[in-house]
């Protein structure tokens, strides 16, 4: 088979290598084009290499271009993945740094609170380029596989105001089964078997059957409890099963963000976080990731590149949907996974209109979804939330409408658990300012905004949150990295 596949956003070296490589694995892909593209030139150029050396070291007949030109990158592909992020570490930083000015604790503020409603403002605009240089200059009938964060707006701006056909693909549901396959003792993940259904980060898993038979919610919290490790790094998702009866896919850190209870009070924030890793709650803790994360292949290039020379193992594929996707639209090899898709009657008791992540089965007729599938009645309330939140904060980034978005910051859960509505309009003044030059929406608000906080009475503070870390040095990263090699 031989197609293109363009990739948006395609310096993200370590996520690009793995699609790249999850894809090699298909045996009938040997031949397609991987167009990759990005606005950073000195990235495109790395990771190009990275995965020419794969392409030379399997000797595969693949081809890998790569290009600033976005439009050219999309020319003729017949699938587009995105993995942008807009604004980069720079802007992200302001979506941790400002919130904490006004008592708004994140870990990763990447998919709602304030940052991720930030996050969605930045992206959209972009989104919808995108959008239109896929429906002029790409295949007829494209698919658009969006990876990029906030998932659901920018999934739904996709469909909605893009007018292309686009799948929202994230592996939290994945991440969470195998913590469940792990803590019930299965001797695989392949002995689980799940309807996992809600939006993206809020999924739940309504249904559990451990070779065949029904996991109740007394057996799983036990189960969770008695585990040495997640019992202590997943205090919060485990509260969370035991009151709501069924187990979120999403993180320690992330659910503690799209909820109003744990976050809110500084003094309670450590009692249901744990610091063994950022991702079960730490402060900006995917910011400091991230940034060790860049620190660390800009300057151990030459140790990514020399491990790009190995054979494509199709055993180690992951479980990124990505690549099972493509195989089954191409080969007719059904695949079951769980995709961010507009609603349209797939959970009966959510808004029609908002993007959901839910089952569905993926052959050549396309992605199918299971449709009619009912929430339990905390579940639909707490996505619910959310989905009011994401619908504002999209009309906000097409409308270009500020008052709209202090509005959906002010619905936020956390952020109305938090911060009072005159807190709310001065915070999002001060992040349309500091962002503006990826806010080309808000240009006409930005001068009034500025004028509005050089009068402002409302207080703020200088704090770090309740649970911050410093990014660690190369020479600290390269001491952990060998201390765990000799602990192995």
């Amino acid at each position: 088979m031989s197609f293109k596949i363009a990739i948006i956003g395609a310096g993200s070296v370590g996520f690009t290598k793995k699609l790249f490589t999850d894809i090699l694995c298909v045996p009938e892909f040997r031949d397609v084009e991987f167009a990759l593209t990005d606005l950073s030139e000195r990235n495109l150029q790395k990771i190009k290499s990275i995965l020419d050396r794969v392409v030379e070291f399997n000797r595969l007949p693949t081809r890998v271009t790569a290009t600033t030109d976005r439009r050219a990158a999309l020319e003729g592909a017949r699938y587009v993945i995105s993995c942008v992020r807009v604004g980069g570490l720079e802007a992200y930083a302001d979506d941790i740094r400002i919130p904490l000015k006004y008592g708004i604790d994140q870990c990763v503020g990447d998919t709602i609170c304030a940052g991720g409603i930030l996050y969605g403002q930045r992206n959209i605009p972009v989104i919808l380029d995108f959008c239109k240089d896929i429906l002029e200059v790409a295949e007829p009938g494209a698919k658009f596989l969006n990876y990029a964060n906030p998932m659901a707006m920018n999934t739904w701006a996709a469909i909605e105001y893009g007018k292309v056909d686009t799948v929202g693909l994230c592996h939290g549901v994945q991440h969470g089964a195998d913590q469940i396959a792990e803590v019930l003792g299965a001797k695989s993940r392949t002995e689980l078997d799940y309807i996992c259904s809600g939006i993206n980060h809020q999924t739940w898993f309504i249904d559990l059957r451990l070779n065949g038979r029904k996991i109740g919610k007394d057996e799983l919290v036990a189960a969770f409890e008695a585990h040495p490790v997640y019992s202590q790094q997943e205090k919060l998702r485990i509260d969370v099963l035991k009151r709501f009866g069924v187990y979120s896919t999403e993180s320690n850190g992330h659910l503690s963000e799209y909820l109003p209870w744990y976050r809110k009070r500084p003094d309670e924030i450590t009692r249901w976080i744990d610091m063994s890793d950022w991702i079960h709650g730490e402060t900006g803790g995917y910011l400091r990731y991230s940034t060790e994360t860049r620190n660390w292949f800009e300057t151990e290039f030459p140790q990514f590149l020399e491990s790009a020379a190995r054979p494509i193992d199709p055993a180690k594929r992951s479980n990124e949907h990505a690549s099972h996707i493509l195989e089954a639209l191409e080969t007719n090899r059904v695949y079951r996974g769980h995709f961010n898709v507009k609603n349209n009657g797939i959970i009966a008791n959510l808004p029609q209109d908002a993007i959901v992540e839910s089952p569905g089965f993926v052959d050549r007729f396309g992605i199918n979804m299971v449709a009619g599938i009912t929430l339990p009645e905390g579940c639909a309330a707490t996505c619910i939330s959310s989905i009011n939140v994401q619908r504002m904060s999209v009309h906000a980034a097409i409308s270009g409408d500020i008052d709209l978005l202090k509005l959906a910051v002010l619905h936020d859960p956390l952020v109305g658990a938090v911060s009072t509505p005159e807190e709310v309009w001065q915070m999002v003044d001060e992040m349309v300012v500091a962002q503006a030059r990826w806010l080309p929406q808000y240009a006409d608000a930005v001068p009034a905004a500025k004028e509005r906080l050089s009068k402002s009475r409302v207080k703020t503070r200088e704090w770090a949150g309740a649970a911050r870390r410093d990014v660690r040095s190369i020479e600290e990263l390269r001491a952990e990295k060998t201390a765990l090699k000799q602990a192995v």
